[in-house]
């Protein structure tokens, strides 16, 4: 298309290179972490964590802006970032207050982004703040006030900010002298905004204020504009693939191995064993057998956790059963947090003892401010009220290996299921659309029968997306489908891509398959090196030649979610290639993988996250072993 337009000669200014100016603004602050050491002499007998203020902000500026959407500014003035913190209780049950008066010289360069054709703009850039006052009050009823400077307060901080504003002029269209009012807002997350280097006190600030800018314009003639050829729109660059299964299995039989969460967790103000953990009276613990755990149960896959969650708040029993079998084992129970872990863990100890009859010089029992292994790690701020639930706990240690795995963080030695699998991950059709995050606000697909029946699923924003087969085909023994793939571009335009599939029910139920599970630490991936010993000893020797090994990683939902999804792809690769390797020094070359990373996808997360056990679990990598003759 080509658009020509024509614009009469007339007197007009440029627009201002350089601008020059002032702002003012409030600053919103939220105080998040910890705080209770205000200095080398006094230390309050209660933290405070989460606090608020609303302090000034005023700057010198300075703006260059070349021709085109790209700029430069530069602000220089006072931060003020103090506030108050919310009122604690003393343990004489008084209230107590905190005050902050912290304050600032910053430095502020950002890249200038202007909205064609409008005065919108966009900023963003570093933070530099020197520290030039640390008073603070201290209040606490029956109590002498106490005004003093907090101590090792960072002098200097480095972090950034994203705003916004809109440029609205104050001067005629004819004037050289271009007079500019700059409404503003911007964000400046807790990254780099800890002011102290002790303790976990952040600061999250919120910024809304006005800048007054001068410029200096030239008037010009402008000439007829030349006539712009608009290309154009691009379509959406993306390849579309399905990968069905050769047949679609109803279900399976599965010798599933599980590991065994060496932890009990506690809920929140109790230090009594929760009800959800299977508690035997003596009778019932005296005929206790872990094999009891093993029978075979009816389940789907999305109902796997309930199966592995009941073996799993057996684990007491299961424990009593192991220590009565091992005379000669002896454990450690580690209770978190300090103030209450002893409690819990002499709770643990009590049902041993007296229901499972465990000789109590066998079992140590100890308290820790934090777990071996915390969930909540140093200078983290979100989502801790989930990551504090999973350190509540009492943590299960032994050197026995009749009790613990061989390989893999101290897990509980695994137990053994035999189980019905249904709706097995072997069963669902791929649907593979290569740039589709990158290229696609949404895509979905219809699938359509030889009888024109068409089935909707949808709408997807990744790249990788899976279907039930079982779904799909309903009661029909076979069938040829139509898989249409429509994508709503960025663009703003709508691509469609076709493929077809040919699905066959199987109603048999097949030979058993195999399953092992691998657990991980809070955000490692790289534990997985713990578990060659099993990969290469244990797993791989079951995998013959022509089967299929399917391997599917998870997560938790903690975290951002692109994280989460590259953090189940590493953890579920790294699986691959070890055993990859270890199969092809045994002289096995015909084993396919499927192996795919869900990230923290509620629709294939094999349990909810509800629970503390439930999340551990879900950071896993599950390994599907189908033999090739199925």
């Amino acid at each position: 298309m080509l658009t020509l337009s024509q614009i009469t000669a007339q007197a007009q200014t440029t627009q201002p290179i350089w601008w020059f100016g002032v702002s003012g603004a409030a600053n919103f602050n939220f105080y998040d972490g910890t705080t209770q050491t205000l200095n080398n002499s006094l230390m309050v007998p209660t933290a405070f964590h989460k606090g608020f203020g609303i302090r000034p902000y005023g700057s010198v500026l300075a703006e260059y802006r070349p021709a085109g959407i790209w700029g430069i500014m530069l602000n220089v003035g006072y931060d003020g970032r103090g506030g108050k913190f919310d009122n604690v209780v003393a343990p004489c049950n008084c209230d107590a207050t905190l005050h902050t008066n912290t304050s600032y010289v910053t430095v502020e360069p950002s890249l200038r982004i202007a909205m064609p054709s409008s005065n919108l703009y966009f900023f963003v850039g570093p933070r530099v703040a020197f520290n030039i006052m640390n008073d603070f009050s201290y209040t606490q009823v029956k109590q002498v006030n106490t005004n003093s400077q907090l101590s090792d307060m960072r002098h200097t901080l480095v972090s950034g900010q994203v705003g916004a504003g809109y440029e609205i002029p104050l001067s005629s269209a004819a004037s050289t002298t271009k007079i500019n009012l700059s409404p503003f807002i911007s964000y400046q997350p807790y990254f780099g905004q800890s002011p102290r280097s002790i303790e976990s006190w952040t600061m999250t600030t919120v910024r809304a204020g006005i800048a007054l800018k001068f410029g200096k314009a030239h008037k010009v003639i402008s000439a007829a504009v030349a006539p712009i050829e608009v290309a154009p729109p691009v379509v959406a660059d993306v390849t579309f693939s399905v990968r069905e299964p050769k047949a679609v299995p109803l279900t399976r039989q599965v010798s599933e191995t599980l590991p065994l969460l060496n932890a009990v967790f506690f809920e929140d103000g109790s230090n009594n064993i929760p009800g959800r953990y299977v508690i035997l009276n003596r009778e019932q613990a005296s005929s206790f057998k872990e094999d009891q755990l093993q029978e075979e149960q009816s389940v789907t896959m999305s109902g796997r956790s309930a199966r592995q969650l009941n073996v799993y708040h057996n684990i007491l029993n299961i424990l009593g059963d192991r220590m009565r079998a091992n005379p000669g084992v002896t454990i450690s129970l580690s209770g978190a947090p300090a103030g209450d872990g002893k409690v819990m863990a002499e709770s643990i100890k009590q049902y041993l003892v007296i229901n499972f009859g465990i000789d109590g010089s066998r079992i140590t029992t100890r308290a820790r401010k934090k777990p071996a292994n915390p969930s909540e790690q140093p200078g983290g701020n979100k989502e801790l009220a989930l990551l504090r639930a999973e350190d509540r706990r009492v943590d299960i240690e032994s050197t026995s290996p009749e009790l613990l795995m061989e390989v893999g963080g101290g897990m509980m030695r695994p137990v053994h299921i035999n189980a019905m699998q249904t709706d097995p991950l072997d069963s669902y059709v791929i649907l593979n659309v290569d740039g589709a995050k990158k290229q696609f606000n949404s895509w979905s697909v219809n699938i359509t029968d030889d009888k024109g029946v068409s089935q909707h699923y949808g709408p997807f924003t990744k790249d990788q997306e899976s279907v039930s087969g079982i779904k799909i085909v309903g009661d029909r023994p076979e069938g040829d489908y139509k898989v249409t793939m429509i994508g709503e571009g960025k663009n703003g335009m709508t691509v469609t891509k076709e493929s077809t599939i040919h699905l066959i029910r199987q109603d048999v139920t097949i030979q058993k398959g195999s399953r092992y599970s691998i657990v991980f630490d809070f955000d490692k991936a790289s534990t997985i090196a713990s578990y060659n010993k099993l990969l290469i000893d244990v797993v791989s020797p079951l995998i013959a030649d022509g089967s299929t090994v399917i391997i599917h990683g998870h997560t938790d939902i903690i975290g951002e979610e692109d994280y989460n999804q590259k953090l189940s792809d590493s953890r579920a690769q790294q699986s691959q290639k070890i055993l990859e390797s270890s199969l092809a020094a045994s002289g096995k070359n015909t084993v396919k993988f499927e192996t795919l990373g869900f990230g923290e996808d509620t629709s294939h997360s094999p349990f909810n996250n509800s629970l503390p056990e439930e999340r551990f679990y879900n950071r896993t990598v599950v390994i599907d072993i189908i033999p090739g003759n199925k």
